[in-house]
């Protein structure tokens, strides 16, 4: 059969590509690490995806984010993600929340309809809480530690919060997450210690590392909803 998944097809399956498009999945942040999870996503037959962002793209996202084009630039993420998504795969099923997620949005999630949650945002409170929800509800999540002022797209790993070290937004996250009491947390991180730009506040970014750390927590997603 020679369709858009003919290739994954020939290594998972049939059955593995029914589930994966009868999966529900919830993406929060459209950024550097959130576009490519998306991308990886679609392309691998994930068939419903709500994508939660409140940011526009702009300028500074071209050198990282795969959203981000001449074309693209003034619309909500949102709005350019749900257009990519469906140039790719007609039939996917994708609904846009163009919303800042914190404490006070979180209500309008109903987090045990997903098959999986995947944190891609860089609020600090805003993950505690997304973790929290998703414990409460035994939804599988997986969130993506610091990936900006690093320069290795290769040193990034999975694993359980409470095993990280070195990342900065690690050791915030296990501090409050131990006081939310919330047990675990599948992570992505790199134990690279970041390099700080001189004369700036903001974070430095190479294309290639939110890339792979986007790239690697779609593997993981995927590998877990199929058993892998």
């Amino acid at each position: 059969m020679n369709d858009i998944f003919s290739r994954t097809r020939l290594l998972i399956g049939e059955e593995a590509i029914i589930k994966l498009n009868n999966s529900r999945i919830a993406l929060f942040g459209l950024g550097g690490v959130g576009g490519y999870v998306c991308e990886a996503l679609v392309r691998s037959g994930v068939g419903v995806i709500d994508i939660i962002d409140n940011d526009r793209v702009e300028p500074t996202n071209y050198n990282r984010q795969i959203i981000a084009t001449a074309q693209t630039i003034g619309q909500l993420k949102t709005t350019a993600f749900k257009d990519r998504i469906l140039s790719i795969n007609p039939n996917c099923k994708v609904t846009e929340y163009p919303v800042f997620f914190t404490k006070d949005t979180a209500a309008d999630f109903d987090f045990s309809q997903y098959d999986y949650v995947i944190d891609a945002i860089d609020t600090v409170t805003s993950k505690v809480e997304l973790a929290y929800l998703c414990e409460q509800s035994g939804t599988p999540i997986i969130s993506c530690m610091g990936t900006g002022n690093k320069l290795y797209g290769d040193r990034f790993e999975v694993t359980d919060i409470y095993n990280t070290s070195v990342c900065p937004l690690c050791r915030a996250m296990r501090r409050l997450l131990k006081e939310k009491g919330v047990r675990r947390l599948k992570v992505v991180y790199s134990k690279e210690q970041p390099t700080k730009p001189k004369d700036s506040k903001v974070c430095g970014t190479l294309a290639f590392v939110p890339a792979s750390a986007g790239m690697l927590i779609a593997q993981t997603v995927i590998h877990d909803l199929l058993n892998i």
